[in-house]
């Protein structure tokens, strides 16, 4: 699979020529002393790391950023198809912005990501949403600054989409949001076709970047002063079985690790499938790895798991979370949960209720089940009534957080090593956050954010941590 990847001096020349046109064009367009741009992305983290190779490329052609779309010159909604609340506040927005155009027609207004990779969205953007003039999926984004200038140019809308060559495109700018949490991604794609995901369909299939490349920006990012770096991927247990000299995901993580600096290396996600002995000593073993193991087992019902083609069982899960439990001290387990599963009985959502009660997890990610255009399980009978799935979400939410609860008490008393990592506006209070993710609330100048602190816990609360500092 090697050839599939095309390395950065491959792409730069022709799209730096297009970033510099575009620094031109953008000048004489500009509503005020200098372009600006307004990004705002959904979903998932991969969305944000998309998000910041696009300001990279804005910010090379001389954009500025605002946090209003108000005084901007170019607005870019970067979309997510995983749940359908996240669409509905897209085609909100995206509605809102129809007075600022016909207040200033030169204002460019675009929309990129998973949610256009759809056709019958990108179908309802260009037949109800004229004034937008520039939609591009996943797949586009390394010729992005090409499909921007044509845009300007032109004045014509420009759509694209389903163009995935299966390769990966290396040497972006980028426009970090943060400036001691940082994303880094090391793979795209995914090749699990779960039935109720749209990601392999909007994604592609899956991608390795070269571990090389990735290392090299993992040490750039500590010799910057990343305190919390986060290893992204659709599912990074697979790792490395593109490249044409194949690596683990836990050989990655432990040669990562061995860089020296002060810092916490995080991964997500993990698909319990592919969640191997080997990565979790890597985790135990680790001198900066974090000792959280985000795995979403969604179901706790075997008949569930299948009709969701999981590729595991219960039986394997929980041996997977034992020997998490075992070989990590102080392991801190969160997961996702799908509650309302096409065809799931309360007999079913039961055995999701005890699992939970087993593994005793400090957080979860909740949702009711929300089909997807063109996967399966859009197509399954599906007879349980919202409201019944709305009773199952609220029982699960009362057993989850007395979990929580219990567990948070456990720690008073204890010392933590956290990461500070802002002000809360209402109480002025320091927000900071263990190995382990769990949120600690304290007071403290704002000079500590964004540096590492032991913090003495001094009570609990459901799943926030009170805490003062030593």
């Amino acid at each position: 699979m090697a050839e599939n990847i095309i390395k950065a001096e491959q792409l730069s020349e022709k799209q730096s020529e297009y970033i510099k046109l575009i620094a031109e064009i953008i000048e004489i367009r500009k509503r005020g002393e200098k372009p600006i741009a307004f990004v705002r992305t959904y979903g998932c983290q991969q969305n944000v790391a998309d998000s910041e190779k696009i300001k990279g490329m804005l910010s090379e052609a001389g954009f500025d950023f605002s946090d209003s779309p108000d005084d901007a010159d170019f607005i870019l909604f970067n979309t997510c198809a995983v749940r359908e609340h996240a669409e509905d506040r897209v085609f909100g927005n995206v509605g809102a912005l129809k007075n600022l155009k016909r207040k200033h027609p030169q204002v460019l207004i675009a929309l990129c990501g998973c949610m256009m990779e759809q056709e019958h969205v990108a179908n309802r953007i260009y037949n109800s949403f004229p004034f937008v003039g520039l939609v591009f999926g996943t797949h586009s984004l390394h010729h992005f600054p090409e499909l921007l200038y044509t845009s300007l140019v032109d004045g014509k809308r420009v759509f694209e989409r389903g163009n995935d060559d299966k390769k990966i495109y290396e040497g972006f700018p980028v426009h970090r949001d943060g400036i001691f949490k940082g994303w880094l991604p090391i793979m795209y794609g995914c090749n699990n076709f779960c039935t109720y995901c749209i990601v392999p369909y909007v994604r592609g299939r899956e991608r390795s970047r070269e571990k090389d490349v990735i290392l090299k920006e993992a040490r750039e990012m500590i010799a910057s002063g990343y305190k919390d770096i986060t290893l992204l991927g659709q599912n990074v247990n697979s790792y490395g079985k593109t490249l044409e000299n194949p690596v683990t995901f836990a050989e990655l993580i432990r040669e990562i690790d061995s860089f020296e600096g002060d810092y916490w290396l995080r991964f997500m996600t993990s698909h319990p499938k592919d969640c191997s002995k080997e990565l979790i000593d890597a985790i135990a073993s680790g001198k900066h790895i974090s000792k959280h193991l985000h795995l979403p087992f969604q179901s706790g019902s075997d008949r569930i798991l299948k009709a969701m083609n999981r590729h595991y069982d219960r039986k394997k899960y929980l041996e997977t979370i034992a020997y998490a439990k075992e070989r990590i001290d102080g392991v801190s387990l969160t997961s996702d949960i799908i509650v309302g599963f096409p065809g799931e009985t309360y007999e079913d959502f039961k055995e999701t209720l005890s699992l939970i009660r087993e593994v005793e997890f400090t957080s979860l990610f909740t949702f009711i089940f929300s089909p997807r255009k063109g996967t399966p399980a859009e197509k399954y009978d599906d007879p349980v009534s919202a409201e019944e799935k709305g009773k199952w979400f609220r029982e699960l939410l009362d057993v989850q957080e007395e979990i929580a609860a219990k567990r948070c008490s456990s720690m008073v008393g204890q010392t933590e090593k956290v990461l500070i990592e802002g002000v809360k506006e209402k109480t002025g209070e320091l927000n900071a956050r263990t190995s382990g993710n769990i949120i600690v609330e304290l007071d403290g100048g704002k000079d500590l954010i964004g540096t590492f602190q032991n913090v003495k816990i001094t009570k609990a609360r459901n799943w926030i941590l009170k805490g003062e500092l030593i």
